[in-house]
């Protein structure tokens, strides 16, 4: 995992027109991303059907919106594909033609459609980077998995590190077949953690704590243990054992955490998320 920005290569992006096929939340945290490292806003284009929408994303970015991908994409070196899993196949297909004269790097952001399946449906040959971003992405805290098909080059492997690097933390995956336990793991991995931050909250309240109080105790723990983690060189296991006194107030929590079988139901959890990885990209080939 890396977390410093590919800094020679930010310069070259600076001059390279990227183009964003879907105006979603994604694409306007990795557009104003980017422009908050330097990249001119004229080089960004950004294909969103619905004119609302259009009107504000280049009122807030000062962004090219266009209402087709075709007239986003035309001309651009880069594109990110944005959209729903379930309509990238209809948004490929269309763009099939100009990716076949123009050859772009294609950044895909869709959860279980696999590099080969967007290289068909864009008529082969391309050059294919898969991604899993997630939600803290917004915040510029995301954390994102890449994998890239044979036909991207180093130069075209550092673009798309450097793209994503706008929201985050990187990760490079050796094999396409793991890219499901990262959406699992790490796209899927926010709601986890903000599930347990609601049963936490609930269970604060039901031993007297007023909901303001347990919410702000809840986030604030949540936080901490966070940069407790990220700012450690010691693992998880570690840290747990620390303030786990013998006898006290963590141990007996925690034994019933592990009476009810806390870590199978985490483990059956991440293997539901990346089987049904698997099965959007079935479905949709």
């Amino acid at each position: 995992m890396t977390d410093e920005p590919c800094i020679p290569y930010l310069a070259r992006m600076n001059k390279t027109s990227i183009a964003f096929i879907g105006g979603g939340n994604m694409a306007r945290s990795l557009i104003g991303g980017l422009i908050a490292r330097g990249q001119p806003s004229q080089s960004l284009r950004v294909a969103e059907p619905v004119p609302a929408l259009r009107t504000a994303l280049a009122a807030e970015f000062g962004v090219r919106a266009r209402e087709t991908g075709v007239e986003a994409a035309d001309g651009a070196s880069l594109w990110v594909l944005a959209v729903k899993p379930q309509v990238l196949r209809s948004v490929c297909e269309a763009l099939a033609p100009l990716a076949q004269a123009q050859r772009p790097l294609i950044v895909s952001i869709a959860a279980g459609i696999t590099t080969a399946q967007i290289d068909r449906w864009l008529g082969g040959g391309q050059a294919v980077v898969r991604s899993m971003p997630n939600t803290p992405a917004l915040l510029g805290a995301g954390a994102t998995g890449l994998y890239a098909n044979p036909q991207a080059s180093a130069a075209q492997r550092q673009a798309a590190e450097a793209l994503m690097q706008a929201a985050g933390l990187t990760a490079w995956i050796p094999d396409e077949a793991l890219m499901d336990a990262v959406t699992a793991v790490s796209g899927s991995g926010p709601a986890y953690v903000f599930l347990l931050a609601e049963a936490m909250q609930a269970a604060g309240e039901a031993q007297g704590l007023a909901p303001d109080t347990a919410r702000s105790l809840v986030l604030q723990t949540i936080l901490g243990a966070a940069r407790m983690l990220s700012e450690s060189d010691e693992p998880a296991a570690a840290l747990r054992q620390r303030v786990t006194s013998p006898g006290g107030t963590t141990q007996a929590a925690l034994e019933c955490f592990e009476a009810g079988g806390f870590r199978t139901l985490v483990d059956q959890a991440i293997a539901a998320a990346t089987r049904r990885g698997r099965e959007l990209a079935a479905g949709n080939d």
